[in-house]
């Protein structure tokens, strides 16, 4: 087999404030290889999008990477230079943001944002440059591109919008994207409509994806595999199918038992019980314990990543089938 694409090995990512610490990402390790999506889901809070941030080289001040190695192709994110980093910025490495206009610059036409973006990378003229940009917005699904370059972002619709930022996202053909929850506030068929275009994307282009999301629908069709977050580490990946068809760790279940497909007509919406634990004071141990029916006086430690079966799960006391999953997990 050949070398991972991109191997992240025991990140933390941690933000000080105050006297106090914010272990926001803790021990979050995993590869991703070319042409496959990794599927990267928790709530708000998990760590999802500081994990997507820190391998892009974006945490500022008070946040820092504390600890472990960010490879791609060998090479560690972690220890570059911003010089350095830069260069892979938005070249090798790009990110699809879930507000299209942390990308746009609304006093801009989109055709020289996109044109910038390519020579500040590449030297070609802007013929060649514009030409490019053209048949970026095509492949992502819109219409008339060589009008669409001489628009400005609020001329166009958010969905339009959130195409703009995937199209220069793929401008400099980059071996990775991380898209962080880009179509969450698009309605579902424009949703639908941009996750064919992107599938098809990385099937012609052989590039690697993170889609960060904390919808599980969107994930079980677009994702080779799925890391599940809880409270800044992950806590269940492994393929997509295992995972979802028959999770063993107690949080990855209540997930998908609070999906409102799973209840039965006119039943009340399952859900996980109590709230994420504050990460400037986490409880001892598993962070889900709290919130846990399974959980032991062992849950007072720290448990570890057990091996693949298929999936790997950091949990004392790992469910054994669909049915125990959903119906043993929830009160």
């Amino acid at each position: 087999m050949s070398a991972p694409l991109l191997e992240v090995r025991n990140l933390c990512t941690r933000f000080r404030q105050g006297g106090r610490e914010l272990r926001a990402v803790e021990d979050v390790s995993f590869t991703l290889s070319a042409g496959k999506t990794l599927g990267l889901v928790g709530e708000s809070g998990s760590g999802k999008s500081v994990t997507g941030f820190s391998i892009m080289g974006l945490i500022d001040p008070p946040g820092r990477i504390h600890a472990g190695q960010i490879l791609y192709k060998g090479q560690d994110l972690a220890r570059l230079s911003r010089r350095q980093m830069r260069q892979l910025q938005g070249n090798r490495i790009a990110m699809v943001f879930q507000d299209p206009m942390m990308t746009l610059n609304p006093v801009l036409r989109i055709g020289v944002q996109m044109i910038e973006a390519i020579q500040a990378h590449e030297r070609v003229d802007t013929a060649t440059a514009r030409a490019r940009a053209r048949d970026a917005l095509a492949a992502t699904g819109i219409p008339s591109p060589e009008s669409r370059l001489d628009a400005y972002p609020h001329q166009l619709s958010g969905g339009m919008r959130q195409r703009v930022a995937i199209a220069i996202a793929m401008l400099n053909r980059p071996d990775v994207i991380i898209a962080d929850e880009p179509t969450t506030a698009l309605d579902v068929s424009i949703q639908a409509q941009i996750l064919v275009e992107v599938q098809e994307l990385v099937r012609q282009t052989g590039m690697a994806m993170i889609w960060i999301t904390h919808d599980l629908s969107v994930v079980a069709g677009i994702a080779d595999e799925i890391a599940v977050m809880y409270a800044g580490r992950i806590v269940e990946i492994g393929p997509v199918d295992p995972v979802l068809d028959a999770p063993r760790h107690p949080y990855t279940a209540g997930l998908i038992a609070s999906l409102p497909g799973q209840a039965p007509h006119g039943a009340r919406l399952q859900q996980i019980p109590g709230t994420a634990p504050n990460m400037y004071a986490p409880p001892p141990g598993c962070a889900f314990a709290p919130r846990c029916a399974h959980a032991t006086a062992d849950c007072q430690r720290q448990p570890t990543l057990g091996p693949a079966m298929p999936q790997r799960v950091r949990c004392f006391h790992p469910l054994s089938g669909p049915a125990s999953a959903i119906e043993e997990t929830l009160p």
